[in-house]
């Protein structure tokens, strides 16, 4: 048994050894010794519908949890019966928090570009900065300038550490006020002495003992600045966009938000939709402690779901308390005696429904004129990719495609700010896009117009040596209102709008006022098949289809919808399908609506949705063959047959259903006999 070394001891072992695992080799000579916290079950500690929208920002204080609600501008003040209050407001998307010795509470004010000061009865106060002026000067406090800041830290001695994100620098607010630059110079990724590093969007910043530790959100790292002198080294992350456990030089990240140290030196990420660690068993080893995909799910740790974990804090009992952001509840992770599992249907009353949504904007087309109806090219719920023996990568299509011309101007569709850090992505791809809380606009060349000239300074553009853009950023609490100019349209000649949150979003047709859009006709059943087990048609080409009761059916309907004023050529997905099952002796009029694209259901369900053969993309021929005795709706999926054992000997006639969102409906029937 190794002797238990101090915290001081753990953590300089931890960065002796990054050391030399990045330089080739790895050797560890240490163990902690004790054994970690408990960290099995992730709970909801917030009540599913109260006053928080988005949480970002975390801090626990005797107890009682302090969370900043980007949104709404406020500090709400959580208790531990897990109600809540309005600590402090008149904030402009406040982001990080932090507590200084004497109890104060520091808030990262992203997007008045400042830090500020709570006391204890909640009087705020200017800390640092100046009030909606973005800059990078350093000096005296109230005259110095950040950046959209958005992590915060504060040591024993009263300083203050702050991750000037929209600078990519590391900054510090000394006890007396006056605020210098300690580390990074312009984005980028290099290690180094003071200014020598760059950073990439740095978020969440925690002290670890003498250093710093800033989740460089944009390299997917985990960097190390040192207190005293500001170097810079690289602890952990290849700087592979993934979610992969390993040795600190092997492991990846997604894009780390936020980082917290707890009583062990251990450190934790808040990592995409996960919680991850470092160094949690006395190894310096990066692994997933909860979460992996996108959601809400309460329940063991490595199966819950979280959708854009931003904060994290320790709690009185060493429990990790997340601020799940896109979720809009406040999430703790240990041994799940705090908070309460949420149930899935709980979830889904929390999401908004189509009818709410489409009252909360103007009727317009994100073009000019915004009254003109245009072509719909695309909706929610369509095969991406193709479905074959060789299976490539499969998708459902997530949002509403509406056609336009190369170089058009696209507009905001609804007023809205900007709340994810990295809201704009995929700078110069075909998939360029920015996501707001409610809004995505896909395909875009964003912030450019036709000629490529920034149109705004809402976007930040990143240049190269001859001063061509080379990648642009939208600062968390920048606001678009209805209207606006986003950007021109690519070679894509579309836009694709998501409507609804990350996580939730719903059928555009449904949820977006769009002044004039019609449809008058019904979706196309192209042929409706009977196939065994093992995907072979069922006495394919006779009139009456002959089953024995010796094995399963699948039903397989190839569809396709089309809409007013689209090209004939043009086939859309069938917003619903379904079937019947006739018979002289047994009539229904029930239809067993089994397959629903009212919300975007998860990619794991492609397979259950089309059979082998469906496929749609940008080239090639569009096939939507629907497995309609499997079932989906939402975030359930299941596979289904037809069991001929349970039906009488005798003739019955299968009834297909097609119907888009208007309501056009369509049918197909195919006769069949069972006999024994």
């Amino acid at each position: 048994m190794f002797p238990r070394p101090s915290h001081r001891a753990l953590a300089i072992c931890i960065v002796v050894i990054a050391a030399i695992s990045f330089g080739g080799c790895f050797v560890w000579k240490g163990s902690r010794g004790d054994k970690p916290q408990i960290l099995s079950t992730v709970t909801t500690f917030s009540a599913p519908g109260s006053a928080i929208v988005e949480p970002f920002g975390i801090a626990v204080k005797d107890g009682d949890k302090y969370v900043s609600d980007g949104s709404a501008g406020t500090i709400l003040k959580l208790r531990a019966d897990g109600t809540s209050a309005v600590f402090a407001s008149g904030f402009n998307t406040p982001s990080g928090l932090a507590l200084l010795p004497d109890g104060h509470l520091l808030v990262a004010d992203t997007g008045s570009h400042t830090i500020k000061k709570i006391s204890a009865d909640g009087v705020v106060t200017m800390f640092a900065g100046t009030e909606n002026v973005a800059g990078s000067e350093d000096g005296e406090g109230r005259s110095a300038k950040f950046n959209g800041p958005i992590g915060i830290a504060a040591d024993d001695d009263g300083n203050v550490f702050v991750a000037d994100t929209y600078n990519d620098r590391i900054r510090i607010i000394e006890r007396h006020g006056v605020v210098a630059t300690i580390a990074g110079s312009s984005r980028g990724f290099a290690d180094g002495a003071g200014r020598e590093a760059k950073f990439d969007t740095p978020l969440g910043i925690a002290i670890w003992l003498d250093k710093l530790v800033v989740a460089d959100s944009g390299n997917r790292r985990i960097r190390l600045v040192a207190l005293h002198g500001g170097d810079v080294t690289t602890l952990a992350g290849s700087g592979d966009a993934d979610l992969r456990d390993g040795s600190l030089s092997e492991a990846a990240f997604v894009s780390p938000t936020e980082v917290a140290v707890d009583d062990s030196a251990a450190i934790f990420a808040a990592d995409g939709n996960a919680i991850r660690a470092i160094g949690r068993s006395g190894f310096p080893y990066v692994e997933t402690v909860a979460g992996e995909r996108r959601g809400y799910s309460d329940g063991a740790a490595i199966e819950a779901r979280f959708n854009r974990p931003s904060g994290i804090a320790f709690g009185t009992a060493g429990e990790i308390v997340i601020a799940d952001s896109d979720n809009g509840v406040i999430r703790v992770l240990g041994e799940g005696d705090i908070g309460r599992t949420i149930k899935p249907d709980e979830v889904e009353k929390m999401r908004i429904k189509a009818e709410e949504f489409r009252g909360l904007q103007p009727p317009r087309w994100p073009y000019d004129p915004p009254e003109a109806p245009r072509e719909i090219a695309g909706t929610l719920g369509e095969i991406r990719g193709e479905i074959n023996e060789t299976q490539g990568p499969v998708w459902f299509h997530n949002g509403l495609d509406i056609a336009g011309a190369y170089g058009e101007v696209v507009r905001v569709i609804r007023t809205e700010k900007a709340l994810d850090p990295h809201a704009a992505q995929n700078f110069g791809t075909a998939r360029e896009l920015i996501r707001l809380p409610t809004m995505g606009y896909i395909h875009l060349r964003l912030g450019r117009d036709q000629t490529g000239t920034p149109i705004s300074n809402a976007f930040q553009f990143e240049r190269d040596e001859r001063g061509s853009p080379m990648d642009v950023r939208v600062r968390r609490g920048t606001t678009f209102r209805a209207g606006d100019m986003l950007g021109t349209l690519n070679s894509q000649n579309h836009i694709h709008l998501i409507a609804g949150p990350p996580g939730a979003e719903i059928n555009a047709l449904g949820a977006l006022s769009l002044p004039g859009v019609s449809d008058s006709i019904s979706p196309v059943i192209e042929k409706v098949e009977l196939l065994d087990e093992g995907w072979n048609e069922v006495t394919p080409g006779a009139s009456v289809r002959r089953i024995t009761s010796g094995g399963k059916l699948r039903v397989v309907i190839k569809a396709y919808d089309r809409m007013d004023g689209n090209a004939e050529r043009r086939r859309l997905g069938v917003y619903r399908l379904g079937y019947q099952i006739l018979s002289a002796e047994t009539p229904t009029e029930h239809i067993d609506w089994t397959i629903v694209f009212d919300r975007m259901p998860s990619n794991e369900a492609v397979s259950f949705a089309y059979a082998p053969g469906s496929r749609s993309g940008a080239t090639g021929t569009t096939s939507f063959r629907y497995i309609v005795t499997n079932r989906l709706g939402g975030d359930d999926f299941s596979a289904g047959f037809i069991d001929p054992a349970i039906l009488a000997p005798g003739k019955y006639i299968l009834r297909a259903y097609a119907a888009d969102y208007f309501g056009n409906t369509v049918s197909k029937d195919v006769a069949f006999e069972v006999v024994r």
